[in-house]
């Protein structure tokens, strides 16, 4: 007679608390990915909208507003408020260098491959010397995206510089709204913590 003894095999079914636990992270994920959704639409509308009442805007520059809006929304947009306001001063401090840098050379000069290139050089330089190279990456993203859109549209190319500071400040402002209206939605859970259903923690 064989006394060996099989292994059990476990097929119970996740306990009630468990069970809910993950039906509530399911709905808040649902929350926070409507929420940006939502903020998304609201920042391309404001801009369009707005540049729309500006006679010299073409179509083409308004959807480019609409866009770059877009861009700041999602780039502030965090599960942690904290980490979305310092986002926010990051994405603000590097627009703010590219405006002044884009403004003085589109004031002065035509745009050039070379004249992109230098001010993407000196936005580097200037963020490692205030201590801020972190901030490199955006400055010089957000300086080609200006210089790029002053060469295809030369007229009022040094307006591009004030659009562009206006597109991220209204993106930031909906991005900010939105990440504290999600942190309230999903306070129960923090979403960032891992999938073992650890307690939740201040994400405020």
């Amino acid at each position: 007679m064989d006394t060996k003894t099989r292994p059990r095999i476990d097929n119970a079914a996740p306990s009630p608390p468990s069970r809910r636990r993950r039906l509530a992270r399911i709905g808040q994920a649902v929350a926070v990915g409507g929420a940006l959704a939502i903020a998304c639409l609201v920042s391309f509308a404001l801009i369009t909208h707005l540049l729309s009442q500006a006679y010299f805007i073409s179509q083409d520059d308004g959807l480019l507003g609409g866009m770059w809006a877009v861009v700041a929304t999602v780039f502030v947009y965090r599960l942690c408020y904290h980490e979305s306001r310092s986002a926010a001063l990051s994405r603000m401090a590097a627009t703010l260098l590219s405006f002044v840098l884009c403004l003085v050379y589109l004031l002065i000069f035509a745009f050039s491959a070379w004249g992109m290139a230098a001010l993407i050089g000196i936005g580097a330089m200037v963020l490692t010397l205030l201590g801020r190279p972190e901030d490199m990456i955006t400055t010089g993203i957000t300086t080609a995206v200006v210089m790029v859109v002053a060469g295809i549209s030369p007229q009022h190319a040094w307006k591009q510089p004030i659009l562009r500071l206006v597109d991220t400040v209204v993106g930031i402002g909906v991005g900010m709204v939105a990440a504290r209206i999600s942190l309230i939605i999903t306070s129960d859970i923090d979403l960032t913590n891992d999938r073992s259903g650890a307690a939740p923690s201040d994400t405020g």
